[in-house]
């Protein structure tokens, strides 16, 4: 979540009229996240979230984004839900952007998990991938192979500036993911974000998952390693084998992992920290001055992907085999 793109008072208020959303009491933009400009709206009816989806975000993918929110929680997934306006529509126009209302989720997220939470995430990590099955619309992950190429050739040429030697190493680890990523493994609707900033908790009680704006179709595996990297590190750089033990037995609870997936975690952990270095990299070096976001620092996934060089299985993890 962020701020990019600031609305005017009267805009807003002419907006909600096309929703069943109540008057405008206050409004407040959001600056945590990097992606879209989303603002805390309370109302006399309920609180909202209110998303404007700004450059990264395709318009041709909201449809997908917000399907999956109303397909998820017809399953029983606890996730925010979209508002649809009057004509039935889930998705408008303000300030000149696509722009959507959102139902607020009770909850904080965690600045310090411990691995009682990672338990939980991993979980309903898994409770996503099943309730997933069966949702028609497809979306091919832009943010693989192809996408990190692409990611890449727009931040090689400034690449030193943030550490020497970087564009050597980024591109001999290019060329072996190239080489070694996995194929055939189970695949469905992965949530690809899951970060502590997009699950809220109650106390200890996970009361749900938010931001669906980078989901898509991929394999299964690949979004259980992107936690791992988003969860189970503290913030010395060292990796928690407690927390991913908990991680990974609680996703098992709920669903089973094949022994071809758990042979790949390794690769597919070194991909997942090369594609949040690389977004984090192309952030860095191209946020204007003065936006209200918070940049985030790539060297943090250098350091994950260097670990994960290391590692020769999963049992590494703390998956019990």
């Amino acid at each position: 979540m962020a701020v990019y793109t600031d609305i005017a008072e009267d805009d807003l208020k002419w907006f909600l009229t096309e929703y069943d959303a109540g008057t405008l009491l206050s409004y407040k933009g959001i600056a945590e996240g990097v992606e879209n400009s989303n603002f805390l709206l309370h109302t006399s009816k309920a609180p909202l979230i209110l998303t404007l989806y700004e450059k990264r975000v395709e318009k041709r993918d909201l449809p997908f984004f917000l399907g999956l929110m109303q397909h998820l929680a017809a399953r029983g997934l606890s996730c925010p839900l979209p508002l649809p306006r009057r004509d039935g529509a889930l998705l408008g126009s303000l300030s000149g952007r696509p722009a959507a209302l959102i139902s607020f989720l009770e909850g904080m997220w965690l600045r310090k998990p411990e691995a009682k939470h990672c338990r939980e995430v991993g979980r309903a990590l898994a409770e996503m991938h099943v309730a997933g099955d069966g949702f028609e619309l497809k979306r091919p992950n832009a943010l693989s192979l192809d996408g990190w190429k692409g990611l890449w050739e727009k931040s090689e040429a400034r690449a030193d500036e943030v550490e020497p030697g970087l564009q050597g190493e980024i591109r001999s680890e290019l060329d072996f993911l190239a080489a070694a990523w996995p194929k055939g493994l189970p695949s469905g609707v992965i949530h690809a974000d899951l970060f502590p900033d997009n699950v809220f908790f109650l106390g200890d009680e996970l009361s749900g998952l938010i931001d669906f704006y980078f989901a898509c179709n991929d394999m299964l595996a690949y979004d259980v390693s992107i936690c791992l990297n988003a969860w189970c590190f503290e913030k010395d750089g060292a990796y928690n084998i407690t927390k991913g033990t908990a991680m990974l037995e609680g996703y098992r609870s709920v669903r089973p992992l094949s022994d071809e997936e758990i042979a790949a975690l390794p690769v597919l952990a070194r991909g997942s920290a090369l594609r949040f270095f690389l977004t984090r990299l192309y952030d860095w070096l191209t946020t204007p001055e003065g936006a209200m976001v918070t940049k985030k620092d790539p060297l943090e996934y250098l350091r994950k992907l260097r670990f994960h060089r290391q590692i020769g299985s999963a049992a590494e993890y703390g998956l019990s085999l």
